[in-house]
């Protein structure tokens, strides 16, 4: 028997509002509220939430030295296609030269790591 059901999942941001932005680019979804603490709602997925950390320090990777924290794992059916948009929406690339994974790894726009997955 569970203890609790999972609520949302919190990414600490510098700037809530842009970045709940980026990923209703990404997964679609609607944005609600503003300031220090946002939410995405994205259709028949899990919610997530930012929350603005004025210490903010993006994770590294890859640092084998310093933890990454966490990172999402984003399912597409075409990984060219959602690399193209994902670069268009201010994603950076983090891992992506082979091209024969199924899998290619990026960072938001305020430096969380997360994976285009065609698995």
């Amino acid at each position: 028997m569970a203890l609790a059901k999972l609520g949302v999942v919190v990414l600490d941001c510098p700037d809530p509002t842009a970045l709940a932005g980026f990923y209703a680019g990404v997964l679609g979804g609607s944005v609600e509220g503003d300031g220090d603490w946002v939410d995405l709602a994205v259709p028949g997925g899990q919610a997530l939430a930012f929350q603005k950390a004025p210490g903010f320090a993006a994770p590294k990777w890859p640092a084998p030295d310093d933890s990454q924290q966490f990172h999402l794992d984003l399912v597409v059916d075409d990984l060219d296609a959602a690399e193209k948009g994902v670069l268009e929406l201010g994603a950076k690339p983090l891992d992506t030269a082979d091209r024969s994974r199924t899998f290619r790894v990026y960072a938001d726009p305020a430096g969380h790591p997360f994976c285009l997955c065609a698995c």
